[in-house]
């Protein structure tokens, strides 16, 4: 009840109505397929243990199913018609509004979209790396563009875990967001714990990112706060992981890209990783995904490269002939 009426006001026409919901986001079937999970383990327990009850109600509950949405490529013909979708939105917005001023960044994020889960091109993702190097968490996004990092965990990364002559770094930790609140605590899981390699230009944004902040520590003086962050605010507190969310989207439409969510861009690493043909074990190691199954079944079918390079290498086995598809053409947001 709480979440349907929680998605009534994200809908609402009226902005602060909309406001009094923002950063609250509803509970998904997942969570609630883990909170049963949960719930039924610890009942279970005290079936078994203590004996406190003799029957668990949450083995009975019924629930709607929960179907992982399918992740889909930004393909030439799927932005051509969200383009179209997004410059009809604004219009009837304006409209509605009386031809006052219509926030962009809102109606960039409120057109529907293919699937709730949607993967830049390498032609985006190289757009948009363009776009955001001039900003001050640059290698932030390169980090998770790259090598797949969770917001939390780019957020929460500390100088003592990053070896930039190793070209190395560990994640122990992370930042997470509950409702506007913000916490550290561990990885999600084991398996997110893991040290990740890092390639030659990464490394160097890194380098480029440490004088950056040294410079903002000299600058700052007293008023420094040494957190050991990474990635700090201008005066070296930590970051608020909404923010990274916020800017996350304001470059990528200033990009003139079709709109994703921060964490899809950890989705377009995996499956840059596979196009390029990175070992499925080394891709869920590098994502720390907990099976290698999990990692094939999200990813193997986003990119059409990677579908048609399988198909053409088999074509080679008879053949003779490879070919490698090349990414498909950008088309600019703008209009």
């Amino acid at each position: 009840m709480l979440s349907t009426l929680r998605i009534e006001r994200r809908a609402d026409a009226d902005p602060h109505v909309r406001e009094s919901v923002k950063y609250r986001r509803p509970i998904s079937i997942a969570t609630m397929h883990r909170i049963r999970a949960t719930l039924r383990h610890a009942l279970n327990m005290a079936m078994r243990q203590d004996r406190l009850i003799d029957f668990n109600p949450a083995a009975v509950l019924e629930m709607a199913a929960h179907t992982r949405p399918k992740a889909l490529v930004w393909t030439d013909d799927r932005v051509r018609a969200w383009q179209q979708d997004y410059r009809s939105y604004r219009e009837r917005e304006k409209q509605r509004r009386g031809g006052r001023r219509v926030d962009l960044i809102d109606a960039y994020t409120s057109v529907p979209r293919p699937s709730p889960v949607m993967v830049w091109t390498p032609a985006h993702t190289r757009r948009f790396l363009k776009e955001a190097k001039a900003h001050r968490l640059f290698a932030l996004y390169q980090l998770i563009a790259l090598r797949g990092l969770r917001r939390g965990e780019a957020c929460g990364l500390r100088w003592k875990e990053v070896d930039l002559d190793g070209h190395t770094l560990t994640v122990n930790w992370q930042l997470v967001q509950l409702a506007w609140e913000v916490h550290e605590g561990a990885p999600k899981t084991d398996a997110s714990v893991r040290t990740i390699a890092l390639d030659t230009d990464t490394t160097q944004v890194l380098r480029a990112h440490r004088q950056r902040q040294l410079q903002e520590r000299l600058t700052m003086g007293e008023d420094w706060t040494d957190t050991g962050f990474v990635f700090t605010q201008p005066d070296g507190n930590r970051l608020h992981p909404q923010h990274v969310s916020d800017q996350f989207l304001w470059l990528a439409y200033l990009a003139g890209l079709p709109p994703i969510r921060l964490h899809d861009l950890r989705h377009g690493a995996a499956s840059l990783m596979l196009a390029a043909g990175v070992e499925m074990k080394v891709v869920q190691e590098t994502l720390g995904h907990t099976s290698s199954a999990f990692t094939a079944d999200t990813y193997t079918s986003v990119y059409p490269q990677v579908a048609t390079a399988a198909a053409e290498k088999t074509a080679a086995l008879l053949f003779g002939k490879e070919d490698q598809a090349e990414p498909g053409k950008l088309i600019s947001l703008r209009s």
